[in-house]
């Protein structure tokens, strides 16, 4: 964490989003860095990457491989050159790490994911890191979803290394099954016919296993529900091409197991041939979700993504169980819930990594559907968009956080005359922690958390001119 105030300590995941920024300014820095959590002074030798270092056994959001992907596409661009070297060595460990998710955080090996808090500290009813007070175990859309991302991310990564070592080509395949049989796991989980969707809502929710035998999903609505979203890649006919021998374990998938290959979506383009779409969300699901996300009156902000739905600013969540009751309601900035010391917040506010992901799915998204695939956004305004009109509409809203209104006046300092006004402090952006829900005033940390240097990509590669 760049923290002069306190001292420099590791977040794991904050640590892969600062890379993204670091690799415009310096991508051999930003690719020894990512390499440094996998080396041994970091990585335990069954394969856990340390969440940070006052609990090493925390879990962080697997988003590592997925770093590694853009800091080696940005160094691509930047130099013309492509340092596989990088790629293939953070990948070697990343597999440990995988593995230790697979053998670790699958409690009953059915592809569903137990990860606990994941970062996201108190986004729900229940501090996750903890056993609950029901018992039973907690089934996360979000732990389960991450690993999904993780089996793309990987699978990409291992068909990159394909192109100059056929033997990555195996390895490629074993991470498009892992996906398969996560994708499956979530719509039915251990063959019992539920899943963690929720077809009247048209959302994810995490599902509650009572030791009864019981299954209860939380219907909060969080940013728990959108990560589903990030699970997404594209594979493009050209390097179907290239990779015969995966692309023919794909075609025997496809023929042989149907159940599997309704996961798949296709499309055929003259010219051109097949093109793949691996991803958790397609089509009518991905619309159901993304009328909420979109939605002014839930998840979209002024500045950006809400980690909460502001439906529950009027409709609080109440779990009951027994004598236990618990509640949730949007709180856009400052936390009034104890968890974790109080000093974060998941239940209103903007969050910048969560919101860059969002971005990166959506442009994914677009290069398989297209101009025409099109959503309402915001949510009952008429306007209709392509993903990529939608994720530059995302993008334009998180830049406003930081850019002067027509008054002069930036969001992110609406809390500090002194900042606003200042001519010696006015522009000099502080990179918040977090940010109010519907103000896009800076929150928490503003000397520490460095990931909300997203916004340099956003605005350099990403932002429509």
């Amino acid at each position: 964490m760049p923290d002069k105030w306190e001292y420099p300590w590791f977040a794991a995941w904050d640590l892969a989003f600062h890379c993204i920024a670091l690799a415009h300014v310096d991508p051999d820095f930003a690719k020894q860095q990512l390499v440094l959590l996998t080396r041994e002074w970091y990585m335990h030798p069954n394969g856990q990457l340390p969440a940070y270092e006052w609990a090493f056994g925390d879990v962080n959001p697997p988003v590592h491989a997925w770093a590694a992907l853009k800091v080696f596409e940005i160094d691509r661009q930047r130099t013309g050159h492509a340092d596989r070297a990088f790629l293939e060595r953070v990948f070697h460990k990343l597999m440990l790490n995988f593995t230790w998710w697979v053998n670790r955080k699958d409690a009953l090996g059915r592809n569903v994911f137990q990860g606990g808090f994941l970062g996201l500290d108190n986004i729900g009813v229940f501090d996750r890191s903890a056993p609950l007070p029901t018992g039973g175990q907690l089934d996360q859309a979000d732990g389960t979803s991450w690993m999904a991302m993780y089996s793309l991310n990987l699978l990409r990564i291992a068909l990159e290394l394909s192109h100059h070592n056929p033997v990555y080509q195996d390895i490629a395949t074993k991470f498009f099954e892992h996906f398969l049989h996560i994708a499956e796991a979530m719509n039915n989980l251990a063959g019992e016919g539920l899943g963690l969707w929720h077809e009247t809502d048209g959302f994810f929710y995490d599902v509650l296993a009572l030791p009864d035998g019981t299954h209860v999903p939380i219907e909060l609505r969080t940013m728990v529900g959108l990560i589903p979203l990030f699970a997404v890649e594209t594979l493009e006919p050209e390097m179907l091409s290239k990779t015969g021998e995966f692309a023919e374990r794909l075609r025997w998938f496809l023929d042989y197991r149907p159940e599997l290959a309704r996961l798949v979506s296709r499309w055929n383009e003259p010219g051109r041939g097949d093109r793949r779409l691996l991803a958790l969300l397609r089509g009518h699901r991905m619309k159901q979700v993304l009328r909420r996300m979109l939605d002014e009156n839930e998840f979209l902000s002024e500045y950006g993504i809400r980690a909460l739905s502001k439906h529950h600013e009027q409709h609080p969540y109440v779990f009951r169980h027994g004598s236990l009751q618990l509640t949730v309601d949007y709180q856009p900035a400052e936390s009034t819930n104890g968890l974790f010391g109080g000093n974060s917040n998941w239940r209103g506010p903007i969050w910048f990594p969560v919101n860059y992901l969002i971005v990166d799915a959506l442009r994914r998204f677009h290069t398989y559907y297209g101009p025409d695939f099109k959503v309402e956004c915001p949510t009952g305004s008429g306007t209709y968009m392509s993903l990529e009109g939608v994720a530059n509409e995302i993008t334009r809203r998180l830049a406003r956080i930081f850019l002067p209104d027509q008054t002069g006046k930036r969001p992110v300092y609406g809390h500090a005359p002194r900042l606003q006004n200042d001519p010696h402090f006015r522009d000099h952006v502080l990179f918040y922690e977090y940010f109010h829900g519907d103000t896009g005033r800076g929150v928490g940390a503003s000397h520490q958390t460095g990931w909300t240097g997203l916004i340099a990509d956003l605005l350099m590669t990403q932002a429509p001119r």
